[in-house]
């Protein structure tokens, strides 16, 4: 008899949120920008500061940084496929957290395939962070009755490692 697999214990990334913290409103923002809506192909959003601090020159509520969050299965395969290949599909075990997301930098946006070096835009880094979870954790979110997600229906770091490994071919290094 064929062991038939339950369609709500398979993990999925939900969600996958690449950010450019600039530091600073102005021209390097708005290069940040274009540099997102060429990667991802949609409109970023601006990341603003929570706090006013001197040393970095930061006030309360003045933009310092952009953010796309990527929805859907084939746009994040896709986006992550070429992510992974950047970092040479190895990445430290120290990029997973408890919860079983993954988090990870890409020092230069030219890393990616297709992607030429323009002197206009100049060179910019990104953080990855993927949101990995199984079907029906909208019950933690919604408005009406939310309820908390049980531990059996979370994802933990070695099953997370063990997704990732499966779907993208990914090399975890451990330490």
């Amino acid at each position: 008899m064929s062991e038939v697999k339950n369609p709500m214990l398979t993990p999925r990334a939900s969600k996958v949120t690449v950010n450019i913290g600039v530091g600073e409103a102005g021209q390097r923002l708005q290069l940040a920008e274009k540099v997102l809506e060429i990667l991802t192909g949609q409109k970023p959003v601006r990341t603003l500061s929570t706090q006013t601090n001197r040393d970095l020159g930061t006030r309360e509520g003045a933009p310092i940084g952009c953010k796309v969050t990527i929805r859907g299965e084939d746009k994040i395969n896709s986006f992550l496929k070429d992510a992974f290949w950047v970092r040479e599909n190895t990445l430290p075990a120290y990029n997973f957290d408890n919860q079983g997301n993954l988090s990870f930098g890409i020092s230069d946006y030219t890393d990616f395939p297709d992607q030429k070096y323009d002197p206009e835009i100049g060179i910019f880094g990104m953080d990855v962070n993927i949101l990995l979870e199984r079907p029906g954790h909208r019950i933690k979110h919604r408005r009406q009755r939310s309820s908390k997600v049980s531990n059996g229906h979370r994802v933990f770091r070695e099953e997370s490692k063990a997704w990732f490994t499966e779907k993208f071919g990914l090399s975890i290094v451990e330490e």
